[in-house]
């Protein structure tokens, strides 16, 4: 029981969570994005981008399937670790966020030359946001157990992600080279 609640039930209310957060960010992704095009942006590397979706929601969905039916039990300690990495995760995706304001968008979107952002976590991190991504496809599964999820989605995420970050080191090269 976690505040009362059977814990598999308090988990499905943490993915619930969750994917709230990730529709406020796709809503936050489309209006940076439309601004950025606006701007004289452009968008590199689309044909990626419904992998990436399918990736996201189907992890959530393997979250609950594997708890629920799987029956991983829910233990105290592992848990706590897990919310620990996520809590740093999501500070590292707010930092980031506000980092690039109205240049972060969910897509790889371009300003052809802009200066990079060297501010925030940008100034340790090329990528900063995607290692919020590694770090919540390995937590979000622990804090109920859900070990298979953590490791298929894990493997699968880095296999895109190579992809993504080849995708977008070459448009960010090629729009600071069009200053």
């Amino acid at each position: 029981m976690i505040f009362g609640l059977e814990s598999r039930v308090a988990y499905a209310l943490l993915i619930a969570a969750v994917a709230l957060q990730r529709l406020w960010e796709l809503a936050i992704s489309r209006r940076n994005q439309r601004a950025l095009l606006a701007r004289g942006g452009r968008e590199v590397g689309a044909s990626h981008y419904p992998w990436m979706v399918a990736l996201h929601t189907a992890f959530l969905v393997s979250c609950l399937a594997e708890v629920w039916l799987l029956d991983r039990p829910f233990r105290l300690p592992l848990a706590l670790g897990a919310l620990a990495v996520l809590a740093a995760a999501l500070a590292l995706r707010l930092w980031t966020l506000s980092s690039l304001g109205e240049r972060w968008t969910t897509r790889v979107v371009v300003l052809p030359g802009e200066p990079l952002v060297t501010d925030g976590p940008y100034r340790w991190l090329r990528h900063p946001n995607y290692l919020v991504v590694v770090l919540e496809l390995a937590a979000i599964p622990l804090v109920h157990g859900a070990w298979l999820t953590a490791a298929v989605f894990g493997l699968a995420n880095l296999a895109l992600l190579r992809l993504r970050t080849g995708v977008e080191e070459a448009a960010l090269a090629a729009a600071e080279g069009g200053r």
